[in-house]
């Protein structure tokens, strides 16, 4: 795999220090400057209710709202099926190229308002291809929004082609060549979301086994609206090096030990998992117990604008049901840099913005 570094410069690359006023604050306004990588984050996911909107008024024939306002509503789920629908309601809307380029970019822009300096957005080539982009477009929109977003942003994105599990073998076979064969520069890792109820993971091994034979990362949704159970489907059969989700992980001691034991990371996404009422309430979230059991627990959107929150948010929650101070945050936030397919050196220089930030904090 080649590797994955870091810009050696850009607008976000040294956040300015904190002044003593700043240093008086609360925690949020420590989240708000910290340097973030995010893991688990999806490409459509994260279209804001501007571009949603914008989109929706380019393509009139589509249900979704073309007011921002309206989208408010439009994104209130009664269950995680409701979600789904909704969900590929908004994918419908990218339709060529030039909408892909627009939201990709517009994502970056997003998240360098938040500091966020490296992210593995989470694409699904197969349902934009399938609506009839061509491949090759899709790719090349793809990565000229990367590179702009890194040059222009200090954003590095990085992908994860994904599997819509609903849609069955076809598209897993379909996923698999895409990123096998036409392999984008930026592309680092392989996943499988969508619903799990009557989707077994084990399926999707063959999928997985080659793109892993490519030297991707494998990195599927498990255990979010099903048990346990299918989290250790995702370890033994597709070789997860990440759980996306891993929400039922928390009802079985000997799963937790075993992730704890063998360092894999949990890709948790508290305000989602509440929304999509994969979770009761976010005071009700497995959060705590996974990390009490020495999971190593990353905090990520999953689809932000969806679920009216921001990385800055999930931060501020998994403080508050954790008890973190600063020190705590910033632990949390280098969580996500070892966790992530950056190179060694990209992540130690990450991990230095993160103690440098807190280091002018406290100071």
């Amino acid at each position: 795999m080649s590797p994955h570094r870091l810009p050696p410069e850009g607008p976000l690359t040294n956040p300015p220090a904190p002044t003593a006023s700043t240093a008086r604050t609360d925690l949020t306004a420590f989240i708000a400057g910290l340097p973030k990588a995010e893991l688990h984050v999806h490409h459509v996911g994260s279209a804001s209710p501007r571009i949603v909107a914008e989109l929706a008024a380019r393509h009139p024939d589509s249900p979704v709202p073309k007011d921002e306002e309206a989208l408010a509503e439009f994104f209130t789920f009664r269950d995680f099926a409701h979600f789904i629908e909704v969900y590929i309601s908004v994918v419908e809307l990218i339709r060529d190229a030039e909408d892909v380029r627009l939201l990709t970019y517009e994502v970056a822009r997003d998240m360098a308002r938040q500091n966020i300096r490296y992210a593995e957005l989470t694409v699904t080539p197969h349902t934009s291809v399938k609506r009839g982009i061509p491949d090759v477009a899709f790719m090349e929109a793809i990565e000229d929004a990367r590179t702009a977003a890194e040059r222009e942003l200090g954003v590095v994105l990085r992908w994860c082609f994904d599997i819509p599990g609903e849609l069955g073998l076809p598209a897993a076979e379909e996923t698999a060549r895409m990123a096998c064969d036409l392999r984008p520069d930026g592309l680092v890792s392989f996943g499988l979301g969508g619903p799990e109820i009557g989707w077994p993971r084990p399926q999707f091994k063959p999928y997985f086994d080659r793109a892993i034979a490519a030297g991707l990362h494998s990195v599927p949704h498990a255990g979010e609206t099903t048990g346990p159970g299918t989290v250790w489907d995702a370890l033994r059969d597709l070789r997860a090096e990440r759980i996306g989700h891993g929400t039922s992980a928390a009802e079985d001691p000997e799963l937790l030990a075993h992730l704890a034991e063998h360092g894999i990371p949990l890709e948790v996404c508290p305000t989602s998992n509440v929304a999509t009422k994969a979770v009761p309430s976010l005071d009700e979230h497995p959060i705590r117990e996974m990390a009490a059991a020495g999971v190593k627990v990353t905090v990520n959107t999953d689809d932000p604008p969806m679920f009216s929150t921001d990385l800055n948010n999930e931060y501020a929650v998994a403080a508050r049901l954790l008890g973190l101070d600063a020190a705590g945050v910033a632990a949390l936030a280098k969580n996500a840099v070892d966790a992530s397919s950056l190179d060694a050196p990209g992540r130690a220089r990450l991990r230095g913005e993160i103690d440098g930030y807190l280091a002018a904090w406290r100071g």
